[in-house]
């Protein structure tokens, strides 16, 4: 039978019922995070641990544990599921109220986790994928990792609509980032990326693509770049926890243009499965 983290316990799916007057429920009141695992072991967790815990505070939220018992937690929930590659979803509503917009700040937030199976190998990691370019519709806190989503939502379902693998967003003219991710492009050698400020969700691989570029040697800019920019790109790739480095060979809709997968994106890939690897074998 499988089981879901529940405030502070692990209970059986049957056994789970969230009330209707959850805020996540009727506002979208809520944060979230995705933590993967590889061969039984936690990758990133204290990162993605840490930004909960900063969404929560960023929405006037207070949790009612601390992030070692959060992190313990889940350290039982992933023995009890015998997880060993996949990913655990976690969010945090606000928690049980009458309807109103106005929240008191004594909800007492609700907790839940489920696990995310492993997804099947796919070629994308290869050969890569078509992304969608459209204007960026969201609201101006992307920075917040919110359960509200919708805006992704429809953005993601108008790429899937043109056959393109992921939608990539542009405010007035500057690119901001991928529905589901974040968005790298690669010039002259040159690693050029938006900056981690309110338009964009600063992506825990990003983080590690950032890192593993400055290791290995490879600027990084971090700047606003006009969507005409795509046009002109050497290489191109998205990242996000499920989807780790994925190539991107082609743009469509408001910017149309073709790439190849590059040396560059290639050798950040080794250099993340090494990343991998590594954690991995410290856990042991």
């Amino acid at each position: 039978m499988n089981h879901l983290l529940l405030n502070d316990s692990i209970v059986p799916e049957s056994d789970v019922a969230i009330s209707y007057k959850d805020r996540g429920y009727h506002f979208g009141d809520g944060v979230y995070e995705v933590v993967r695992v590889y061969e039984g072991a936690f990758f990133t967790l204290d990162p993605h641990i840490d930004r909960l815990y900063e969404s929560a505070n960023q929405i006037d939220m207070s949790l009612p544990f601390s992030k070692e018992h959060l992190k313990a937690n889940l350290e039982a929930y992933k023995t009890k599921e015998q997880l060993e590659n996949g990913s655990i979803y976690l969010q945090i509503t606000r928690g049980e109220a009458e309807r109103n917009h106005l929240y008191t700040r004594e909800e007492e937030p609700v907790l839940l986790g489920f696990v995310l199976p492993d997804r099947p190998p796919t070629d994308a990691s290869t050969v890569g994928i078509a992304a969608y370019v459209t204007a960026d519709v969201r609201w101006l806190r992307c920075d917040i990792k919110s359960i509200n989503l919708l805006g992704n939502v429809m953005a993601k379902r108008k790429a899937t609509d043109h056959d393109c693998g992921e939608a990539i967003l542009y405010r007035e003219t500057a690119v901001t980032e991928g529905s589901t991710s974040n968005l790298f492009l690669v010039n002259n050698g040159t690693l050029y990326t938006h900056p981690a400020d309110n338009y964009i969700l600063n992506g825990i691989t990003r983080r590690e693509v950032i890192a593993l570029a400055h290791e290995l040697g490879i600027d990084v800019v971090e700047e606003p770049f006009p969507k005409e920019v795509l046009a002109h790109a050497e290489e191109a790739f998205i990242t996000s926890t499920s989807i780790e480095i994925t190539p991107v060979h082609s743009f469509k809709g408001d910017v149309e243009a073709t790439l190849k997968v590059g040396p560059l994106t290639k050798k950040l890939q080794q250099a993340f499965t090494e990343r991998v690897q590594k954690t991995r074998s410290a856990s042991i």
